[in-house]
């Protein structure tokens, strides 16, 4: 029996396969490949490139955890922006929260948007179409710099920093999310997995300390993302809301619960504890 397999090859020396059952599109975008298939263990798999961004098995890990956590722990979001999320899981997660009031959504690559309409309705489920969602095709770095808007939240969903996602790795950029802030804002972002990609983690640290009051990171255990922990970066205004207590988080859960697979209050504060190798990469 012959068996088509996909390949991913974001690592020079690990590579991770997945069988495809069924190739449902590929097409050449201005600006990326995009392409889309079936699996039998991930369901469908979204590659930019010929490196994955989404699986419908296991994206809603990845989504909970970087909308509810900055969410619920700052406690009063009402604006938020999404830099990349050109699939629409994070406005998704975002929008379950009766208090936010805009949602932004900031894709470089309008062509990501409307495949994703087409071919992936299940991650977004109706986000993109939200009165409360305004969608700008832009280069997220050149948005921030001309944004005067504040945003409560700012979640930058974006690939690594390789290709059209590096610029949103840069110091620029984050002294820019800085400025756009409401004062107890706060920015998350994918910052890889560190034990592959430790250097993500110092880069970052390194870039945003000059800018925010409280720098940090949270983990996840995401599947598709191989290699251990995947760290999400924590950057904020001030330093109340990362160290708001568990019994806070879990009264602000109960008052506006919204429906989660991976995400409760307590794996909201046990995200926060790093591991030695992780701190490690921050000199901690």
């Amino acid at each position: 029996m012959i068996q088509n397999w996909f390949e991913e090859t974001l690592y020079d020396h690990w590579r991770q396969s997945f069988r495809v059952t069924r190739e449902i599109t590929r097409i050449k975008g201005p600006m990326q490949d995009i392409a889309l298939f079936e699996t039998p263990g991930f369901g469908r798999v979204l590659t930019l490139d010929g490196v994955i961004q989404v699986t419908t098995g296991d994206e809603f890990i990845y989504h909970e955890m970087l909308a509810h956590v900055p969410v619920y722990a700052h406690g009063a979001v009402r604006s938020v922006c999404v830099v990349g999320g050109g699939d629409g899981g994070m406005l998704r997660e975002l929008l379950k929260h009766r208090s936010v009031e805009r949602a932004v959504l900031v894709e470089i690559d309008a062509a990501v948007v409307d495949f994703c309409r087409q071919h992936l309705p299940s991650v977004s489920d109706g986000a993109f179409d939200d009165p409360r969602t305004a969608i700008v095709i832009a280069d997220g770095i050149e948005y921030m710099a001309r944004c005067r808007e504040k945003f409560d939240l700012i979640v930058i969903d974006s690939t690594d920093p390789i290709g059209p996602g590096g610029v949103l790795f840069t110091e620029p950029f984050y002294k820019d999310c800085a400025r756009c802030l409401t004062p107890d804002g706060i920015v998350v972002n994918q910052n890889g997995v560190p034990f592959l990609q430790g250097e993500e983690i110092t880069d970052t640290w390194k870039r945003r300390r000059p800018h925010y009051a409280d720098v940090s990171y949270y983990l996840a255990a995401v599947p598709t993302y191989v290699g251990g922990f995947m760290a999400l970066g924590w950057a904020s205004a001030s330093t109340r809301a990362r160290t708001e207590s568990s019994e806070t988080i879990r009264a602000r859960f109960a008052a506006a619960p919204v429906a989660t697979r991976y995400y409760t209050p307590d794996i909201h504060k046990a995200s926060f504890a790093l591991p030695p190798y992780i701190r490690e990469y921050i000199g901690k």
